[in-house]
């Protein structure tokens, strides 16, 4: 563990909290202030049966058997890959789709996209829903009622459903966007029937366009039930089993006492109000959710997005303003571009669903430090399969296969007695060295091109990172940005590996990494704000008149969400930022642009620049207001500087731990090994090097060299 002091106090513990595929990376900051940062498998069963809930023991010093001190504990803040994952294998609930009748194969046909236009066999996705219920209602586009809701037979199909054993409901009509009537009437129904999970298009997605805000709803249906589980299983592991007796309601987050909007638990002391946790969630869109109002729909990219948040916040502190984030871990790679606000996609696919709700704009590739290693007898193959955290890696000592971690073990980048050792029966074993040079010298056999072991794991590290480089391009060459402008902010288990050799690729000419720079996705998650975000379909030419109602639309936005903040304990303590978009497009396209509430004009020439920026030109067409959107934003926790104990003076001559040798730029070369926490501020490292910390390694690469600035960071850049 790793242990530094901030100078900000908080009447209890704080645990931020990461899970990711491999790892799992837990932050606590005592009472006092302190900073402990720790790093465990993410599946151990022969050690502990939950990664998250084992880090805050490991942190307040408790055995397994011992109850957790909640009383002492302020808040808990997680991001969780629950979700992400059940949808990836299809692992949800069982659910029943109620849709309005003659639309039954609506979402199954879908959009009739072809996004690989030569391919002879088409495949598509699964879709989510067991069952379909075709409902006998309408309204047209204008309101008007059609057809009433037939009560009798939704309940009849309902109840079929029910009874063969489905309890998760999603209930999408057209033109329920802005006429949600009948919508509530059926979804009345599947409460009294019992349905515990009854997901409303119009409240999960209210936007125009069928498909999407139908499968945005499905998704709500499958996922919620999921997290809902997870959420009451740490629930148990914090507060222990009979909890539940003293909390009333758990699935609306009301208290024993009648309290609401509090996910916690507050203990009985009579006329003395206990101690609440708080258990919190991050969201896709970036920011944090009690966990009683976590839904499915905003849990996709709940980890990932807590990694932008601290590479926003702290590149912020260190004055950077332009940044591509690189959040490499153990299972993929996680990159995403900032230039002064979050960048967010308001639709978009995951795992062949569609999706519509706000989520940070993030492009993963599977190259992680577990991606797996393959040779199809005349190319070399990384991923997209991951080892995760069992078996792991071979160094790992599990009986897995060679990786990208391996590789490293290889070239000597990685040196075993720096990395953590979690390994072996007892969890307190090396990486095993001598089973990596094995494994290479076995594959150097098999490919048979008379390549040494050391050059066979360089040229895949090669092809890991050209992957990664090219996922950093589509979201910044590919729409306009000039990435040498850029510091790319570094990050993850494995992202100080690869960084000099990822800005080499790229062009890039600085390197960030923060102290935390190995576990700042749950360092980003402490850091994050409560955000609610409302959104509202429009459709309109934007003119005058539609000004007028779209600034009213904002007003009915704002109540809205300030209703669902009231319903978060933080909004008691700080004003809420509120920021205001318009979504706009050229009058017979698809594709808006998102523009800042202003004037007319000043949002016609708001839109122009980004047109121009995107997509090369701008032309002479009606402008139409797709959607418009709030976002209320409440802060949770104000980072303050780091304190420093180093005693040495700045620019003091430091002194390498020690030399090893390490294979790169086709040879073996000699690395001196330096202890993050043992550099002086304003210290220069040459290259090449090897920095080493608790929770992260630091390869600095031929033609590097590194800086420890004022505020304890990492600077590397080019210098040739």
């Amino acid at each position: 563990m790793n242990n530094s002091i901030l100078d900000n106090s908080s009447p209890g513990w704080q645990f931020w909290i990461d899970r990711g595929g491999t790892f799992t990376d837990v932050i606590g900051k005592s009472p006092e202030g302190k900073i402990i940062v720790h790093k465990l498998l993410s599946e151990n069963p022969e050690q502990y049966p939950d990664a998250p809930i084992q880090g805050i023991r490991n942190i307040l010093g408790i055995s397994k058997d011992e109850p957790i001190p909640t009383s002492n504990i302020e808040v808990v803040k997680m991001g969780t890959t629950v979700a992400t994952n059940a949808l990836l294998e299809r692992k949800g609930d069982r659910v029943v789709l109620a849709i309005t009748q003659g639309f039954k194969d609506a979402l199954r046909i879908g959009y009739q996209n072809r996004p690989d236009i030569f391919a002879l066999q088409i495949v598509l996705p699964e879709m989510l829903y067991e069952e379909v219920v075709e409902i006998e209602e309408r309204y047209t586009a204008t309101g008007e009622e059609l057809l009433p809701v037939n009560q009798q037979q939704a309940r009849q199909d309902l109840q079929a459903a029910f009874d063969r054993g489905i309890r998760s409901c999603a209930i999408v009509f057209m033109h329920s966007y802005s006429y949600p009537q009948h919508e509530l009437t059926v979804a009345a129904i599947a409460k009294e029937i019992g349905f515990t999970q009854i997901s409303v298009s119009h409240q999960v997605s209210p936007l125009i366009k069928l498909v999407s805000r139908g499968d945005t709803t499905v998704v709500d249906a499958y996922l919620s039930p999921i997290l809902r589980r997870y959420v009451n299983q740490v629930r148990g592991y914090l507060f222990g089993d009979n909890v539940a007796e003293r909390r009333g309601d758990w699935e609306t987050g009301r208290l024993g006492d009648g309290e609401t909007g509090r996910w916690g638990y507050r203990e009985d002391r009579g006329d003395e109000e206990g101690y609440v946790t708080q258990l919190m969630f991050m969201q896709s869109n970036g920011g944090l959710v009690d966990a009683n109002i976590f839904r499915g729909k905003d849990s996709i990219l709940s980890g990932p997005a807590g990694g932008i948040v601290g590479a926003v916040k702290t590149c912020e502190m260190a004055g950077i303003k332009k940044i591509i984030s690189f959040d490499m871990g153990g299972t993929s790679t996680d990159v995403s571009h900032y230039a002064g606000e979050y960048e967010r996609r308001f639709e978009t696919e995951v795992a062949g669903v569609r999706l519509r709700s706000p989520m940070m704009s993030i492009h993963t590739v599977a190259a992680g430090g577990s991606s797996i290693l393959h040779f199809d007898g005349s190319r070399y193959l990384v991923g997209p399969d991951s080892a995760g955290a069992n078996p792991g890696a071979a160094c790992y000592g599990r009986g897995g296969a060679l990786t990208i971690t391996d590789c490293n073990v290889m070239v000597g980048k990685l040196q075993p007695e720096f990395f953590p050792k979690v390994f072996g029966k007892n969890a307190d074993q090396p990486l095993d060295k001598q089973i990596v040079i094995e494994k290479f010298h076995q594959l150097a056999s098999q490919i048979n091109h008379s390549k040494s072991p050391e050059e066979i794991a360089s040229g895949f590290l090669a092809i890991a990172v050209n992957n990664m480089a090219n996922a950093i391009k589509k979201i910044s060459l590919q729409r306009g940005y000039d990435v040498a402008e850029y510091t790319l902010c570094c990050f993850g288990g494995a992202g100080g590996q690869h960084a000099c050799l990822i800005a080499d690729a790229l062009g890039m000419k600085q390197i960030f990494i923060h102290p935390y720079a190995g576990v700042l996705s749950a360092y980003g998650i402490g850091l994050a704000e409560v955000i609610v975000i409302k959104e509202k379909s429009v459709e309109k030419l934007l003119d005058n008149d539609s000004f007028l109602t779209i600034k009213s639309l904002f007003s009915e936005l704002v109540i809205l969400a300030q209703q669902e903040l009231k319903k978060q304990s933080h909004s008691e303590r700080l004003e809420p930022k509120i920021i205001y978009k318009v979504h706009l497009k050229y009058q017979g396209t698809d594709f808006s642009l998102i523009v800042d509430f202003d004037d007319i004009e000043t949002m016609k020439r708001q839109f122009e620049d980004l047109h121009r920026q995107r997509y090369g030109f701008i032309v002479e067409k009606d402008l139409i207001i797709e959607t418009v959107s709030v976002e209320l934003i409440c802060p949770t926790y104000e980072p303050m500087q780091m304190q420093q104990y180093q005693t040495q003076a700045i620019n003091s001559e430091v002194k390498p731990i020690t030399k090893v040798k390490m294979y790169t730029a086709d040879s073996w070369q000699d690395a001196e090994v330096y202890q993050r926490e043992e550099v002086p501020i304003g210290s220069i490292i040459g290259s090449p090097a090897i920095i080493v910390e608790p929770i992260g390694t630091n390869i600095i690469e031929l033609g590097w060299q590194a800086t420890i600035s004022e505020q304890n960071n990492l600077i590397l850049q080019r210098v040739d």
